[in-house]
């Protein structure tokens, strides 16, 4: 079981990226698309954790606009160990300083996630399949290879646990 503080993109990227996945279905592989019913929206995680709860994680986020309407551009496909293939942004300072804070005040009021979302460690990705091993690698990027440069604006946050069905909308400051 996951949670995550899910940062949602403009509505041309998300589409973008929504047909992404179906080309990636298309050639055989497992993708986001075909996680959660269909309900999994392209995003990028500033946390992520076995659970948040998201009146925990909306208090300690309040008087913060998150997201600000950084807009970024994913111009690389990657993979992390276990099958990961995602879309990674060019490095962006306001994006790095957002997530800093918001991982500051997690840690004040006591939120728990996952040590590879700390700062110096995070990756910030949109993850487009979970598991892409053997040919699917190489298929998969070459399908996302495609897709990129792709811009997307930063629109709106919310916790999201997927598993358990739980949806907060983070609302801005």
């Amino acid at each position: 079981m996951v949670a995550a503080l899910e940062l949602y993109f403009d509505t041309v990227a998300e589409q973008r990226v929504k047909t992404l996945w179906r080309n990636l279905t298309a050639a055989g592989v497992t993708n986001q698309g075909e996680h959660a019913h269909g309900k999994h929206r392209p995003h990028v995680s500033l946390v992520v954790a076995d659970e948040l709860d998201p009146v925990a994680v909306t208090d300690a986020l309040k008087g913060l606009t998150v997201p600000p309407p950084i807009t970024l551009t994913f111009g690389h496909v990657g993979q992390f160990p276990g099958g990961v293939l995602w879309l990674g942004p060019a490095p962006k300072a306001e994006l790095l300083e957002l997530h800093a804070e918001v991982v500051d005040r997690l840690d004040a009021a006591g939120v728990e996630f996952w040590p590879l979302y700390r700062p110096g460690v995070w990756v910030p990705h949109c993850t487009l399949s979970m598991t892409a091993r053997g040919d699917a690698i190489s298929t998969g990027a070459r399908t996302a290879f495609d897709f990129v440069p792709l811009q997307a604006t930063l629109r709106s946050a919310a916790v999201a646990d997927h598993n358990r069905e739980i949806f907060t909308q983070i609302r801005a400051a």
